[in-house]
């Protein structure tokens, strides 16, 4: 085991001059095609060299999206770090090849379940590990909550990632309706959470839970967090509000090789939100992205 420290439709691709006058090219709105689920887009951002990069991607968690509020700008600071940074949105997260941006097919949001997830994951590590500029042995995972969990899975079957940071992130997928709730939920075969910005009813088919019971061992976050052989970072937030910081601390008794980095006070997305219309990334996640530069540049590039 490693020993760590404790503590749109396709759009054409598009260059820009940063503030450190690096010059970043970035291709939006890709169409990535997996036949296990659906077409889904991603988004990819590296500044212009000669080198091979090492390849971030980051995992959205539930509700969320590429574009949400201030990734745009975190995939730039990525890679004007000198890296090959992704983002995507899963197949069925609710938007659409046609409408990236919203909410518009609530049926595939229900729809959805670990397995989709995994499997597109999968989809976008194959198809840029393979870039002309990625470095395909300088392989790392970035999830945000939920998604967090889904990196630690990957992570743990895929032998090729040996970078994992984990923001905000739960310990555990077993995260359902309990009792009658339950019950409820399984005789009318799907509930509703309502999104607290769009206000949308979002619906949660009752296939979700067989999806999760059928491969339960496969959906054990705790023992593949125990297992997982990457340098893992670890990121939480004092006060979020969503997934409070025993999930972090857990992660962390569970891999003791891990690195726990707390933010004092940061909350579940780290002062970000949607539509974010600064400039800069705010404070709380931007101390994210620095970490996280210093843990990859520490572990991964000159290893």
């Amino acid at each position: 085991m490693i020993k760590l420290k404790t503590l749109r439709l396709c759009d054409q691709p598009t260059s820009n001059k940063t503030k450190s006058n690096m010059k970043i090219i970035k291709k939006q709105n890709i169409i990535i095609s997996n036949s296990e689920t659906r077409d889904f887009l991603a988004d990819s951002f590296y500044p212009e060299t000669d080198k091979k990069l090492p390849l971030i991607v980051f995992v959205h968690g539930y509700k969320g999206y590429k574009d949400w509020g201030a990734w745009n700008l975190m995939a730039e600071k990525f890679a004007e770090a000198g890296f090959f940074f992704v983002k995507f949105n899963f197949s069925h997260n609710g938007t659409t090849v046609s409408d990236p941006n919203n909410f518009a097919d609530l049926a595939a949001f229900g729809n959805n379940n670990y397995s989709k997830e995994l499997s597109d994951l999968s989809v976008v590590i194959d198809y840029f590990i393979n870039h002309e500029k990625v470095d395909d042995e300088k392989v790392v995972l970035i999830g945000h909550s939920r998604g967090g969990a889904i990196s630690i899975i990957k992570t743990f079957e895929d032998e090729r990632i040996n970078g994992l940071i984990t923001v905000a992130s739960v310990d555990t997928l077993d995260r359902f309706p309990r009792n009658d709730a339950f019950e409820k939920w399984k005789e009318a075969g799907v509930y509703y959470v309502v999104n607290g910005r769009t206000k949308q009813e979002m619906p949660h088919y009752y296939q979700f839970y067989e999806d999760f019971e059928k491969d339960y061992h496969r959906f054990d976050v705790e023992r593949a967090a125990e297992m997982a052989k990457a340098h893992f970072l670890i990121i939480h937030g004092t006060n979020d509000e969503s997934v409070p910081v025993k999930n972090a601390e857990h992660l962390h008794i569970l891999n003791p090789n891990s690195e726990l980095y707390l933010i004092e006070n940061g909350n579940h997305t780290f002062g970000a939100k949607e539509p974010w219309e600064e400039n800069d990334l705010p404070e709380d996640l931007n101390k994210v992205v620095e970490k996280s530069i210093e843990f990859i540049n520490e572990k991964i590039v000159n290893e």
